[in-house]
């Protein structure tokens, strides 16, 4: 074989292998500058219903933190809640089990008939029904506003790489990411009233500072739904304040004014931070 033969024979070679390079580049997604952010929606199977749950009637500050359990019982699935539901939401007073189907939360009574059938809003993120009087009530999973491991929701730091320059310019400096903001820039470490619709003070947090922002719950606290999510730790950055609970899930919170600081989104009965004096 002649050189001019070889020649032309590593030249398509090197062009084909180029050209299937460039194919599978092109099928691979557009790198992102953060990962999505995270975003929990209501479950699609019954097997994604266990777990606890915030009921409340529209327009009140009644509610009840009831658990769907994944046993089975006399009604369908056992729902467990405290005795003192029956006095703030006395529509639960005759539950006796939860069914799942076509994407619907039923609870039923003794004899399996819907107390209350619960369809998802459009958000995706709670559930209305209303009862035979004609209230409206909502079901909202209590970990659901905002929630996520904090690996999904903290941004990853992303490297910058200077522009190729001319072998004659002056290389351009690298930058780094800023470091991510600390407890104290934004929100303010101490002690914050959790005010709900219309009770205020219904549980004191004490937020600490320096490494781990502990947060811990003071004695005489008045609200279920803030016990059961059991915060551990807090942080701040971007204009948020965000509760961390011991199982990773967090609640994100942005400024309301007046010290205060709102849930966000604001899902299920009210949700209010606001900093006291000790």
């Amino acid at each position: 074989m002649s050189t001019a033969h070889s020649v032309a024979g590593l030249r398509f070679a090197a062009g084909a292998w180029l050209a299937l390079a460039g194919a599978a580049r092109a099928q691979e997604p557009p790198a992102a500058d953060s990962p999505a952010p995270f975003a929990m929606t209501l479950p699609e199977a019954r097997g994604g219903v266990p777990g606890t749950w915030d009921l409340s009637r529209d327009g009140t500050n009644r509610r009840c933190v009831m658990t769907l359990s994944s046993e089975s019982g006399e009604a369908g699935q056992v729902v467990r809640f405290p005795a003192g539901c029956r006095r703030a939401v006395p529509v639960v007073g005759t539950v006796a089990g939860w069914l799942f189907a076509d994407g619907v939360v039923r609870l039923v009574d003794r004899n399996v008939r819907p107390v209350l059938a619960f369809a998802k809003r459009p958000d995706q993120r709670s559930y209305v029904a209303t009862a035979a009087s004609g209230e409206s009530y909502s079901l909202v999973p209590l970990e659901i506003a905002a929630m996520g491991p904090p690996s999904l929701l903290d941004p990853a730091p992303v490297a910058i790489t200077p522009p190729a320059a001319a072998p004659s310019a002056a290389p351009e400096p690298v930058q780094t990411p800023a470091a991510a903001p600390g407890p104290g820039i934004g929100a303010q470490a101490g002690i914050y009233a959790l005010d709900r619709l219309l009770n205020r003070d219904v549980c004191r947090l004490d937020l600490g500072g320096g490494p781990g922002a502990p947060v811990h719950l003071l004695p005489n606290c008045r609200d279920t739904g803030i016990e059961v999510f059991d915060p551990a730790t807090w942080r701040t950055g971007q204009g948020r304040m965000t509760l961390v609970a011991k199982r990773g899930h967090v609640v994100n919170l942005v400024p309301a004014g007046d010290g205060t600081w709102r849930r966000d989104p604001e899902t299920g009965v009210a949700f209010v931070l606001r900093r006291v004096e000790p």
